[in-house]
């Protein structure tokens, strides 16, 4: 490629990478904190919202803290839980579990059923009004360094370079945003999280992170099948015994509908197909009712870390700080992380508003890396940290009858186990495809239940096509040699969007990447059993137009 003319730059006090309720909080707090301090937030999607997926049921905890007085303005929070039901599922039947049993922490009265992507708009609006700039559009390719080796900003993606890593026509260089501290928001699985977290060591001495990956469809049902309120979750079918995960069910707004499915990224058999087990959760005798002569108006999927308490790595590092699902805040039996995305970035905002008053700079922010376990995040996630791993330890039945013990007694002040490990990496679960059964999914009916193309269509994915590829595969040959040979192709199963596919060509086995049809789930980054896949952001605005999920 030709030497490329050099970025421009920009000054702020803050970068903040991530229009999510982490960033979002974290700009609104810094500016509520100091109005002088300038605060830039910029957003891969093409607009605020664009790419957030989320249940969601929330926990106004931190809504109660970053704006008081929300609940007296027009917000997209309209819908108050007001039914809250959990059930076992067997093949064809279900047993509901009285609440009384649950722990307290699980209830869901007090909170609200939402479109996050709608929150998401309403709290850009927050912050562009107290002097944010939010540039959507803009992916962060690139962590800046200055001459110490502390974290200096973040530069955007070059746009307009060809397939063939030539500058076309229509090239324009990245900017650089420059910063005194930069607050990393991406979500889960973040692409410039990662790298910081492998420079700075900042996972050393923690568990290994755990992921699932949550599917949703949002859909329109008819008046006489919408119960206002209504949350309903479940564990069991069509999963079996030693496959974690389990489906959300929520009723909100105008006759809408959430429904998802989570598969917890540490299962073992090759053939298991998220997307598919989800398609078939909706044919259960609970659900299907629910559907009949709906309309299913969104689809999307996105990958959630569920390592909790003992893998949230170190969150800070010179110049920055980890904030959000890019630190691993999310409670995974309750389902819920925008609570602790934004309380997390207030914590991490009134540290770097105090370095900033201090006339300090490019210095860690310890202050935001020390408070977190003894604020409410760190209890929340303290109160859940053996949820996962015995889920994962002993199986669907006797790990959550366990979990649920252990936070019965931690009410009480103590824990009959310590804090339990995850074990391996989710990369390194499965089991090759020779120890393996197949796993044959009946064919989509086209209203209840839809094959992955028409359900991409429905995400308003988009990318431009002539670019280079934003799946890097770094050995091709280990990838026919292993993830084919030996794990019989699962990405072709675990991508719910039909990126990967393994096909003949010639007599030989040829991968294809369609790249066009990615979701920005990260599912490739974390479950390829030889990390041979890396996610990078494509240009510009590429990837899903949620409207309202």
């Amino acid at each position: 490629m030709t030497e490329l003319p050099e970025r421009e730059a920009m000054e702020f006090d803050v970068v903040v990478v991530g229009a999510g309720p982490a960033g979002l909080a974290a700009a609104i707090r810094i500016k509520q904190i100091s109005p002088d301090i300038s605060v830039v937030v910029v957003e891969k999607g093409s607009e605020v919202g664009a790419h957030i997926l989320s249940g969601a049921v929330i926990d106004p905890v931190g809504l109660d803290k970053l704006v008081p007085d929300w609940r007296s303005e027009d917000t997209p929070i309209k819908t108050a839980v007001t039914d809250d039901r959990f059930y076992f599922l067997g093949h064809s039947g279900s047993l509901r579990l009285p609440n009384i049993m649950l722990p307290p922490l699980m209830g869901n009265h007090g909170n609200y059923i939402v479109s996050l992507g709608h929150v998401c708009r309403w709290l850009a609006t927050k912050a562009e009004a107290l002097g944010v700039e939010i540039y959507p559009g803009f992916a962060a390719a690139e962590v800046l360094y200055d001459d110490k080796g502390a974290v200096a900003g973040i530069a955007t993606g070059d746009m307009g370079i060809g397939k063939d890593n030539a500058p076309k026509d229509s090239f324009t260089r990245g900017m650089e945003l420059r910063a005194k501290y930069t607050l990393f928001a991406e979500g889960a699985r973040g692409n410039l999280g990662k790298q910081l977290i492998a420079k700075f060591s900042l996972a050393d001495g923690r568990e290994p992170q755990k992921f699932g990956i949550g599917l949703k469809e949002l859909w329109q049902v008819k008046p006489e099948k919408h119960k206002k309120g209504l949350v309903q979750h479940s564990f069991g079918w069509p999963l079996d015994g030693s496959t974690g995960g389990g489906s959300f069910l929520y009723h909100f707004d105008d006759n809408l509908v959430s429904v998802g499915f989570v598969v917890h990224l540490n299962y073992k058999n090759p053939y298991l197909s998220p997307f598919e087990e989800f398609q078939r959760f909706k044919t259960h005798p609970l659900v299907r009712d629910t559907f009949e002569g709906g309309k299913r108006l969104a689809y999307g999927a996105r990958a959630l870390t569920e390592g909790g308490y003992q893998s949230v790595p170190k969150l800070t590092f010179p110049g920055g700080a980890l904030i959000g699902c890019d630190a691993g805040f999310m409670n995974v039996p309750r389902i819920k992380g925008s609570h602790n995305a934004m309380l997390s970035g207030m914590l991490a905002a009134e540290a770097a508003a105090a370095a900033l008053s201090a006339g300090r700079g490019h210095d860690e922010l310890a202050d935001y890396d020390s408070a977190w376990r003894a604020s409410p995040i760190g209890k929340d996630l303290s109160r859940v940290r053996n949820a996962k791993p015995l889920w994962s330890k002993f199986g669907t039945m006797l790990g959550i009858a366990l979990g649920g013990l252990d936070m019965w007694t931690r009410t009480l002040g103590f824990s009959l186990f310590g804090t339990v490990s995850h074990g391996k990496p989710d990369y390194a679960t499965l089991k090759p495809a020779s120890e393996c059964t197949p796993i044959v999914y009946p064919k989509p009916d086209g209203k209840l239940t839809f094959d992955r193309l028409s359900s991409v269509f429905l995400s308003n994915t988009n990318h431009e096509e002539d670019q280079p590829p934003h799946l890097k595969v770094k050995d091709m040959d280990l990838q026919k040699r292993s993830e084919h040979d030996v794990f019989a192709g699962p990405s072709a199963r675990y991508c719910p969007a039909g990126v990967y596919e393994w096909v003949e060509e010639g007599g030989a086995e040829k991968y294809v990447i369609n790249a066009q049809n990615c979701v920005h789930c990260k599912t490739c980054d974390i479950k390829d059993p030889n990390q041979n896949i890396t996610w990078v952001p494509p240009e510009g605005s590429g990837g899903p137009n949620y409207p309202n999920m």
